[in-house]
């Protein structure tokens, strides 16, 4: 098969991996002997299919009967009446167009004053990635521009990297405005294009498009896809932290961090698990601060009408709001909550011929790749949720902070995170990404416009396995690749 297949145990780099983190899960909440059992199910040998791989989302899996473009818009089989319709209503929240205040349509008033999108969907086109620049210019609504400069309170979290928003502009360049009001920018972007190994790769230059001070910090971020997001939020915190290592203790090279962050839907530091650094603890939280920051909705968790505008924006502070009336907030506790329902109940579709690829499947432990892709977990117990309940699941992501070099550094640190590190994205549906969004732009921002170029910007930590893969023969990258595009 491949030279590098010396380099694992005989049962592959995945069974070492989900052997530990099983029985981590199996011992807390059941006798020893189903930690075993639970092992041996995920374990995945070289040259055979696991039985359950196919059904990445346990049985809540989506199992055709949908459109192609829709593969991550069906919520999870199974749904019950009463969550059924609070998916159906939290759909309706996530595609409503908000408009300025005031407004005879008082429910969906309290747009801005500046802002992103008028809509969640708006940034995730069929629930999926956001778009790049095909070339040199503007970006487009779903990839933004984070701000921050240093200093603020650690909130009594060790190794916390405190940081603040821009204090004239806040957290992100806000593109729109309404009647009355400017934008703050328009960021572009260049590229300039090299060719590795046969491949042509582009590195972005960003123009923030207005005047920031010296001290000020910036990450471009793309729009991630929103699949599978209630079961990431299901998985245990003990079994992400159960394989952290960030003083590499065993010597493979791969830390992995946690990162712990203030929670305003928690109340107190809290495992971060969403977003390109994990900078958000709960969906809950994902949710509110995507709202405030992008739409410059109010809600329970970020109470300010005003959104991301600073003290220093007075006409910002000063405009018309939504918040004055029944609803308290611009998005009161039951739209946050059936907008979070909606998210957490998108399903995770079945993947396409996995036995066809176990060439590639063998390449990707064999490299190493699943030392930060954890293929599997198993979620927690959940009495009240049976969907989501002890399900095996196969994000391919340890959900876990990993330095990926000085290519890809956004030096911007967040919370916990540096500036060189980015939580390791989930790679479950990569390969319908062009079908969903109707483009394909991987990476943080989009740089990479495919699978194999996203591979040859992988530095830092990650580095020994992106050399292992340029070292392959071509018929073993194609294997690889088509291993991907099958998740």
């Amino acid at each position: 098969m491949t030279q590098y297949r010396h380099i694992m145990r005989p049962a592959g780099l995945a069974a070492l991996c989900v052997a530990s983190l099983v029985f981590n899960v199996a011992q807390a909440d059941s006798p020893r002997p189903e930690a075993a059992r639970i092992a041996a199910a995920m374990e995945m040998t070289p040259g055979e299919q696991n039985p359950y791989e196919g059904n990445p989302g346990g049985k809540a899996t989506l199992r055709g009967g949908f459109a192609p473009e829709r593969a991550f818009a069906m919520p999870l089989p199974g749904l019950d009446d009463a969550r059924a319709m609070d998916f159906v209503l939290g759909e309706a929240m996530f595609q409503k167009f908000w408009v300025q205040s005031p407004s005879s349509t008082r429910a969906s008033d309290g747009l801005g004053p500046l802002y992103n999108a008028r809509s969640c969907a708006m940034c995730h086109p069929g629930n999926g990635r956001g778009a790049a620049p095909q070339g040199d210019g503007p970006l487009p609504v779903s990839l933004l521009i984070r701000l921050s400069v240093p200093g603020g309170d650690s909130h009594g979290i060790k190794d916390y990297l405190a940081t603040l928003p821009d204090p004239e502009f806040g957290g992100q360049v806000q593109t729109d405005a309404i009647t009355g009001a400017s934008p703050e920018g328009q960021p572009s972007v260049r590229y300039q294009e090299q060719i590795v190994d046969g491949v042509a790769l582009r590195r972005p230059d960003y123009d923030p498009g207005m005047a920031l001070s010296d001290a000020t910090m910036l990450s471009p971020r793309l729009a991630p896809a929103l699949l599978g997001m209630g079961l990431i939020d299901a998985i245990r915190p003990e079994d992400i932290l159960a394989l952290a290592d960030p003083d590499d203790a065993d010597g493979d090279g791969i830390s992995g961090r946690a990162n712990i962050v203030p929670s305003r839907d928690t109340g107190q530091p809290t495992l971060g698990r969403y977003g390109w650094k994990a900078g958000n603890a709960t969906l809950r939280d994902q949710v509110a601060d995507a709202f405030a920051h992008d739409i410059g909705i109010s809600s329970p968790l970020f109470p300010e009408p005003w959104g991301d505008c600073t003290a220093a924006q007075d006409a910002c502070h000063t405009a018309p709001h939504g918040d004055r009336d029944a609803r308290e907030f611009e998005l009161d506790a039951t739209g946050l909550d059936l907008t979070t329902a909606y998210v957490a109940g998108l399903a995770v579709p079945q993947r396409r011929a996995p036995q066809a690829v176990i060439e590639g499947r063998d390449l990707f432990m064999d490299l190493g790749c699943a030392a930060c892709h954890q293929p599997a977990f198993v979620t927690e117990r959940r009495a009240d949720d049976p969907l989501r309940s002890f399900q095996m699941i196969w994000p391919y992501s340890d959900f876990l902070l990993h330095d990926m070099g000085p290519d890809l550094a956004d030096h911007r640190p967040e919370h916990r995170a540096t500036g060189r590190e980015w939580r390791t994205p989930p790679l479950w549906g990569m390969g319908r990404t062009k079908q969903v969004s109707g483009t394909e732009y991987f990476l943080h921002d989009g740089r990479a416009r495919s699978i194999r170029e996203a591979i040859w910007w992988h530095g830092g930590e990650a580095l020994p396995a992106r050399n292992r893969f340029r070292q392959l023969d071509a018929t073993d990258r194609d294997a690889l690749i088509a291993f991907l595009e099958s998740l």
